[in-house]
């Protein structure tokens, strides 16, 4: 088991744990959950060995076998699948292993490392490697590809695969769904639901936990609080100890006004000096309880779109793809004939590499029809959201100066202390106005992005992968945002959780076209796997 016991851990000034104790049992799943930056990734590398308890125990099976995903890009030209078969260390140390024996002549050793090399599952290995990365979300041409010829994204699918490929004791995962597309989401799901060792995950993705831990573990003011049960279970618990602390903390406030209210009234009286006193210990003695404050402080609203053109759009025999200088142009999508109407809350669904970026890139007008036409809606206002925020943000300038350029467009009588002001409903205050965006944090950008998508008050929303760096806590503030606008919603996410409460219909993007999915969440997770099965069979 994993045990922590009166621990306290600090990176560098900073105070992650203090005091804490917390017991983790062989075979459990547990889903480790806080605040951006409340520590999470510095408990995974205390228990990893990178950073050293400052005081208490901490004790971890000696013999456990470690897996993680590394952070790191990898640059070689290694093939895909080597590559991630690198990273079941026992059937490196069996190779190394028969290697050793082969080179010395020994043919008992020979025989012992061959008998080794079988027990570890060196002879299905590669098909196991291989259809862990077409679960991943590869194509069967690129299972040997170059490592250094997949973008960054990929190469982390292949970090992800390197260190599910490990026969551990200890998976440690840390937002493992960043890179992934649904299709690949729900795979993972699959897969870590049969994975019978112990399992830490950092996720932001709600369905993700529920799907695959019994345990949460909420990292909070230094402590480590354990649960058990999934997310929903943890949340819904974690609302009562709250309202139950609250109301012991009334209780508390209540008791403490009448005690100074007594010492107020009685200090100066020699009669009552002593037990004036006696009120001044218990006061001092009084346990501190700490006032409630939810996580859930964050909320924003989008204004009530000026119009609502009807239809807000129209495509006819639209394609979508990229230009090239010289030469033909790639053509991703083919043939869309689809119109947008006010109100509507489309999903937009597919797997990887469908087009479905494309195609609201295309929309948005970051792209260029290749061919047929988009009809606008007289006043459509389009605010886009893209799935890499630094395609619509300057690294070296602050947000401040983000919302003075984007005030000179939109509403050139708006002060800078009304900017400000706005700012700070997004968690911007301070010198942090005029932060360059190159520094901020993942979420601190996709916050940006949200404010400057409120203040341009759209009436047709474009939103690609907008949760990808967004805590849970942002995640449902969003999620009611959407709820509220007034206006039309397209949305890709491969978030379910914000797909189930802002669609109510979903559009497919596969084999180069777009149709109506005739189903829900559910349905399009049943297809998915469908899809993936018979991928397998027939590679």
């Amino acid at each position: 088991m994993i045990r922590l016991a009166n621990l306290t851990l600090r990176r560098g000034p900073k105070i992650v744990l203090q005091g804490t104790t917390l017991t983790l049992n062989p075979g459990e799943k547990v889903g480790l959950v806080g605040r951006n930056g409340a520590g999470k990734s510095s408990l995974f590398a205390l228990l990893t060995g990178r950073l050293a308890a400052d005081a208490g125990d901490f004790a971890i099976p000696p013999r456990w076998r470690l897996a993680e995903v590394a952070q790191d890009m990898p640059e070689t030209d290694q093939g895909a699948t080597d590559f991630v078969l690198e990273g079941d260390t026992r059937l490196m140390e069996a190779q190394a292993q028969v290697d050793a024996a082969d080179a010395s002549g020994d043919g008992h050793a020979i025989g012992d490392a061959y008998a080794l090399l079988a027990e570890v599952g060196a002879y299905d290995a590669r098909p196991r490697a291989q259809a862990m990365m077409l679960g991943l979300g590869f194509k069967g041409h690129q299972l040997d590809a170059p490592v250094d010829s997949f973008s960054g994204g990929w190469r982390m699918r292949l970090q992800l695969a390197r260190a599910l490929m490990c026969p551990s004791d200890l998976l440690l995962l840390d937002e493992p769904t960043n890179h992934l597309d649904l299709d690949a989401l729900v795979w993972l799901e699959a897969w870590l639901q049969r994975y019978e060792g112990t399992m830490l995950v950092i996720s932001h993705d709600r369905e993700f936990l529920d799907a695959i831990t019994k345990v949460t573990v909420h990292l909070d003011e230094a402590q480590l609080i354990r649960y058990g049960g999934n997310y929903s279970s943890f949340e819904l618990m974690r609302a009562e100890r709250m309202s139950q602390q609250q109301a012991a903390f009334s209780r508390q406030q209540d008791k403490v006004a009448q005690l100074q209210r007594f010492i107020d009234r009685f200090k100066a009286k020699a009669s009552k000096a002593k037990q004036a006193q006696s009120r001044v210990k218990a006061l001092e003695r009084m346990e501190k309880i700490a006032p409630v404050l939810t996580s859930a402080d964050f909320s924003f609203e989008f204004k009530e779109p000026q119009n609502l053109p009807n239809p807000m759009l129209v495509m006819r025999d639209v394609s979508c793809g990229y230009a090239q200088p010289e030469g033909e142009p790639i053509t991703i999508v083919r043939n869309v004939t689809r119109s947008v109407q006010p109100g509507q809350r489309i999903g937009i669904l597919g797997a990887n590499g469908q087009g479905k970026s494309t195609l609201v890139k295309t929309l948005a007008r970051a792209l260029a029809a290749l061919g047929g036409s988009v009809t606008e809606g007289k006043g459509l206002a389009i605010g886009y959201f893209a799935q890499q925020e630094m395609d619509l943000l300057t690294p070296d300038s602050g947000p401040m100066e983000h919302m003075i350029r984007l005030a000179k467009q939109v509403s050139p009588n708006a002060r800078e202390q009304e900017l400000r002001n706005f700012l700070g409903q997004f968690r911007f205050t301070g010198d942090m106005v005029h932060q360059a965006v190159g520094s901020l944090s993942g979420g601190e950008k996709a916050r940006l992005v949200l404010a400057m998508l409120v203040w341009q008050r759209p009436n047709l929303l474009l939103l690609d992968e907008p949760t990808n760096h967004l805590d849970l806590t942002t995640r449902e503030a969003l999620s009611m945002a959407l709820n509220e606008f007034e206006g039309t919603v397209m949305l890709v996410s491969h978030d379910r959780a914000l797909l189930r409460e802002v669609a109510d219909e979903f559009w497919l993007v596969t084999a180069g076209g777009v149709q109506a999915f005739d189903g829900d969440l559910d349905d399009y997770q049943r297809w998915l796997l469908d899809q993936s099965k018979a991928q397998a069979k027939a590679y």
